[in-house]
């Protein structure tokens, strides 16, 4: 509140800030501040960042302190944080009910052309539907399109567990490893029963590594056309919403 108070009374918290504020990202060490253009005096410890033209709409109150709506805070932070962050952001301002993906959407086609909102538009078009999880999640969706599959559901519920893509019109089942959570003999022979519970329901289940999405995209990319194509010929591609060329693969 001083350090927004400070920089005059239009001033918000912006940026990192005001999304430690929403609880979408841990608070950033350095203040953030966004004000009016005129306001050119010096704050120390605070990074104020100079903005002609915020309105009302822009302007929110959480916890007493004046600050960026969620959307303007999204934007902003599509100019200062990695994609990682930027993933977890939107999908803690979705878990929150802050915003929605199509209403992101609707509110990013009404924004005046600013650093972020291209960057941030860009991200909604690659995760597609559903908001992926992590980067390594969006990594992959991309390579899913690039096989022609069609888009999964996201963190669904199958055979009691939560499972990262999930084709049911296949019957495929894909998890995606990050090195931290699948490295330990115990977690590792979880998930190997995961995968034998899976198949004894009939399901294929296949299993991915951070490092084969990252450094070997091609041989995951050939893997998904390969299986997708067999399932599909047993289904009936039609059914399973396979491009022609995937199927006959």
């Amino acid at each position: 509140m001083a350090a927004v108070l400070s920089c005059g009374p239009e001033a918000l918290l912006s940026h990192r800030s005001a999304a430690g504020l929403w609880r979408i990202l841990r608070p950033f060490h350095t203040l953030e501040v966004v004000a009016p253009e005129e306001r050119r005096r010096h704050r120390p410890g605070i990074a104020v960042h100079r903005r002609n033209g915020l309105e009302p709409a822009h302007r929110r109150v959480v916890d007493g302190i004046p600050v960026t709506d969620i959307v303007t805070t999204l934007i902003d932070l599509a100019t200062c944080v990695n994609d990682g962050l930027l993933i977890r952001a939107v999908n803690q301002a979705d878990r929150m009910e802050l915003i929605d993906a199509e209403g992101l959407r609707t509110a990013l086609d009404r924004e005046r052309s600013r650093p972020g909102v291209g960057r941030l538009r860009s991200l909604l078009d690659r995760q597609g539907a559903a908001f992926a999880d992590t980067l390594l999640e969006l990594r992959f969706l991309d390579l899913v399109r690039a096989a022609g599959l069609p888009e999964p559901e996201l963190q669904a519920d199958v055979n009691g567990y939560r499972v990262d893509f999930y084709w049911p019109a296949l019957g495929l089942v894909v998890e995606t490893d990050g090195p931290r959570d699948h490295r330990t003999p115990s977690q590792q022979t979880r998930d190997r029963r995961r995968d034998h519970e899976h198949s004894v329901e009939g399901l294929t289940p296949l299993r991915f590594t951070e490092a084969q999405v990252r450094h070997e995209p091609e041989h995951v990319r050939r893997t998904l056309v390969a299986v997708a194509g067999r399932l599909g010929r047993e289904t009936g591609p039609a059914q399973a919403g396979l491009r022609p060329e995937s199927s006959r693969l």
